[in-house]
C-alpha cells in the first residue's frame, strides 16, 4: 500500500524526503489589488524595478508607500534568497500566491530548479478584492471542480499540480463569493486528501468563525490550517479556545519585527519572542502537533536583497532562539519538519 506522496512544482516526492520547511510564504506575487494596479499608469514597469534598501524602514512601518514594493517578480532574487534559506538549514517552502495574486507556476518551477529547494505551490482565491469578477456568480461546485483540477491536473493553464489548497481568502465580514470559494475548497479537501489553508480576516472572532463553518460542512479540521494567527489573536486563553478545536496553528509573520502592522494600523503586532512565547505556552498544553511557523515574505522590503530578513531567518535565527528559550530540538524538528510531512502528504494513487 502506498504511504501517500508530497507534491512540489518539481513532481512528487516521497514523505520522507521533505526536511525544515516554511509553511507560508511567496516567491512571486502582485500584492497590488487589481484597483490599485488599473490605476497606474505605466505599472507594469513600475511595479517591476527595485526599492532602495535606505528606504526599508519607512516601507516596513508605512512610513513610505511604493508599489514596487508590493510586487515580488525577480526569479533570480528568489533563487538568491533560497540559496541563502538552504545554506541555514531550511530544505523546502510552500508558495501561497493563488487566483488575484499573480500566481505563476513555470516561474515557481525555474526557481525550485535552479536553488534546490522543494517548492510546493497552492491554489484558490485570495480575498474579494482581488479576485476576478466574474467570481461574483460563479457557484460553489464551480470553485470545487476548478480546485481539485489544480491538484489533480495542473493549474494556472499548466501541468504542475498543486500540494496544498489555499490560501484561501477570508475578510471580516465575510464576503459571501469568499464563503462560496472555502465551500468549494472544502469539498475539493475531501475529494483530494489535500491540506487546506485559509487567510482569515483581521478580526479576533474570525477563526472561529471559519472553523465553525468548516465543521458545519464536513471539512477535515486536522488538516485545515489557520494562518495569520499572529495578527489576530494575542492571548493565550482565545488562541487555547481555538487549539481545542483540532485545526492546525500558523503562526507566519516571523521577521516582521516592527509593531506597527500596516495592513490594519489598528492592530499592535508582536515580535519573534513574543511569538515563541505563544508557541510555547502551546507545546506545554500539548499542541504540539498543530504548529506550524513561517515569514509570508510578500514584499520585497523583506527580502535580505533590500535589507530584510529573508527566508533564511527561520533557520539562522529562530531556530537558535528556540533552542535558547529551551524548546526541545524534538519540539522544533515537529514544528518544522514533521507537521509540515504530514499535513503535505496526499493520499497515494
Amino acid at each position: 500500500m502506498s504511504r501517500g506522496f508530497i507534491q512540489t512544482v518539481l513532481g512528487s516526492i516521497a514523505p520522507e524526503c521533505l526536511g525544515p520547511t516554511l509553511m507560508h510564504e511567496h516567491l512571486i506575487i502582485d500584492l497590488n489589488s487589481p484597483a490599485q494596479r488599473a490605476k497606474v499608469e505605466n505599472y507594469g514597469a513600475l511595479s517591476r524595478k527595485d526599492i532602495d534598501p535606505k528606504d526599508n524602514f519607512k516601507l516596513n512601518w508605512g512610513q513610505k508607500r511604493d508599489i514596487a514594493n508590493f510586487r515580488l517578480c525577480d526569479e533570480g532574487v528568489a533563487i538568491d534568497e533560497l540559496r541563502e534559506m538552504r545554506a541555514a538549514g531550511g530544505m523546502a517552502l510552500v508558495e501561497l500566491t493563488v487566483g488575484g495574486l499573480g500566481p505563476d507556476p513555470l516561474a515557481l518551477k525555474r526557481i525550485a530548479e535552479a536553488s534546490g529547494v522543494h517548492v510546493v505551490m497552492g491554489c484558490g482565491h485570495y480575498v474579494d478584492a482581488y479576485q476576478d469578477p466574474d467570481n461574483a456568480s460563479r457557484p460553489v461546485e464551480s470553485f470545487a471542480r476548478e480546485i481539485v483540477g489544480q491538484v489533480a491536473t495542473g493549474a494556472w493553464g499548466t501541468d504542475i499540480k498543486a500540494g496544498i489548497i489555499g490560501e484561501i481568502g477570508c475578510e471580516y465580514p465575510w464576503k459571501d463569493v469568499e464563503r462560496r470559494v472555502l465551500l468549494g475548497a472544502i469539498l475539493a479537501q475531501n475529494e483530494t486528501g489535500a491540506a487546506l489553508t485559509i487567510h482569515p480576516g483581521r478580526h479576533e472572532n474570525q477563526p472561529m468563525e471559519i472553523v465553525g463553518f468548516l465543521r458545519e460542512h464536513g471539512a477535515d479540521i486536522s488538516r485545515s490550517i489557520i494562518c495569520h494567527l499572529d495578527r489576530t489573536i494575542f492571548d493565550i486563553e482565545t488562541l487555547l479556545r481555538l487549539a481545542d478545536t483540532g485545526c492546525i496553528l500558523e503562526f507566519d509573520l516571523f521577521g516582521w519585527e516592527n509593531a506597527c502592522y500596516w495592513p490594519n494600523l489598528d492592530i499592535d503586532l508582536p515580535n519573534d519572542a513574543d511569538r515563541l512565547r505563544l508557541v510555547k505556552a502551546l507545546l506545554e498544553r500539548g499542541y504540539g502537533d498543530q504548529i506550524l511557523l513561517s515569514h509570508d515574505i510578500c514584499v520585497k522590503s523583506r527580502l535580505l536583497r533590500y535589507g530584510g530578513h529573508g527566508y533564511q531567518h527561520m533557520f539562522a535565527n529562530i531556530v537558535p532562539l528556540m533552542q535558547r528559550r529551551e524548546i526541545a530540538d524534538a519540539d522544533i524538528d515537529r514544528i518544522l519538519t514533521l507537521n509540515p510531512r504530514r499535513l503535505l502528504t496526499q493520499p497515494g494513487r
